[in-house]
């Protein structure tokens, strides 16, 4: 039977899913713990832990309530020097009760194939109720590979979760059909290890700073399929614009932009006067207007910012899958039928060519 059919379906106006009931094999034969023990991938940079593994942090951090005083454990994986470098602010961090750390060149940088040993074994030998990571690009890899070898289900781009300790269940809901309709998804005690990413914008990460550091302990590099994948580059972007993924202004265009030279000339400015990030729709990357990770949308970045504004952009189904949480979002197009004019807050219509340019002047 697949491992798609343990999630225990709640059925929702919104959402209705088909399950069957199982037989669930117990991980390592380890018993059951009556309070919740989250495992959290910490992915990092530089010795910044990634923003969206602290909204990770913050949805693992949910699971405890009323009498439960549910654990969090954070896991820290890279290259010695990699590991020796963020730790020390992994271990300030609000929500965790310990941390786990793994240093192997083998892990630098990290492949979906020589991290999965390690998180198997990891799993397979701690009494882990809940395993929970970013929906990032590393985790969209990572996850699933894992779930596999554990025979498990998972869950990913979750946006909300509820845990019920009295019958050991967790409930989670995820935007599904481009984010037109939303599922309600239980996982219940029959799975003993639930497998979950999460959509970063739905969670704030913890504010307040840990008053000490929180226990660390080492664990053991598990050095196989080293073969399998080799990495022979990383290419980076570099720019002084915000992170689009977090920024709280988001400037993008469309098609209707033309070229490259066009789009930069017209967006760059009103993003720097904004201090906003530049984003794209995917027809505007596909046409080499910009670079691909700069895409909003349901294959690109999901973004949620204070302000968005969609210039040249006709709202696409995909497109608004990726940006339509967003707090204030104002689009300008030439075209008042276009799409996204229906979820946009504030609507311009006219030629953007010469509404962006007054718009920068007026706002210098």
């Amino acid at each position: 039977m697949s491992t798609l059919s343990r999630l225990r379906p709640v059925t929702r106006a919104s959402s209705l899913l088909s399950s069957s009931k199982a037989n669930y094999q117990t991980i390592g034969n380890a018993r059951r713990l009556a309070s919740t023990h989250a495992l959290v991938f910490l992915e990092h940079s530089n010795g910044v832990v990634e923003p969206a593994s602290l909204s990770a942090l913050a949805a693992a951090s949910q699971l405890s309530s009323g009498n439960d005083e549910g654990k969090v454990t954070g896991i820290v994986i890279g290259s010695k020097q990699e590991v020796e470098k963020v730790l020390p602010a992994v271990k300030k961090l609000p929500g965790l009760s310990s941390v786990l750390h793994s240093s192997s060149d083998l892990y630098s940088p990290p492949l979906p194939e020589t991290l999965t040993p390690l998180f198997k074994s990891v799993l397979a030998d701690n009494k882990y109720t809940h395993f929970f990571s970013a929906h990032s690009s590393a985790a969209k890899s990572v996850l699933p590979r894992v779930a596999a070898v554990l025979d498990l289900p998972a869950v990913s781009d979750i946006t909300s979760l509820t845990h019920s300790s009295s019958d050991d269940s967790t409930t989670f809901t995820r935007p599904i059909y481009a984010g037109n309709a939303i599922a309600t998804v239980r996982a219940g005690k029959e799975i003993p290890l639930k497998i979950v990413t999460v959509r970063a914008t739905s969670f704030t990460p913890l504010s307040s700073s840990s008053s000490g550091d929180v226990e660390a302990k080492e664990v053991q590099a598990v050095e196989e399929n080293g073969d399998l994948t080799k990495h022979l580059e990383t290419t980076l972007s570099t720019s002084d614009r915000p992170d689009l993924g977090v920024a709280k202004k988001v400037v993008s265009g469309g098609r209707a932009l033309k070229n490259k030279e066009t789009f930069d000339k017209t967006l760059e400015p009103l993003a720097e006067v904004l201090g906003a990030a530049v984003g794209a729709s995917r027809a505007a990357v596909d046409a080499g207007y910009a670079d691909n990770s700069l895409q909003v949308g349901q294959t690109g970045k999901i973004v949620a910012p204070e302000l968005y504004m969609a210039i040249g952009i006709s709202g696409a189904i995909q497109h608004l899958a990726g940006m339509k949480d967003s707090k204030m979002i104002v689009a300008i197009n030439k075209d008042p039928d276009a799409p996204i004019f229906q979820v946009a807050d504030v609507g311009l219509v006219g030629d953007l060519f010469d509404i962006v340019p007054e718009l920068t002047e007026k706002l210098k």
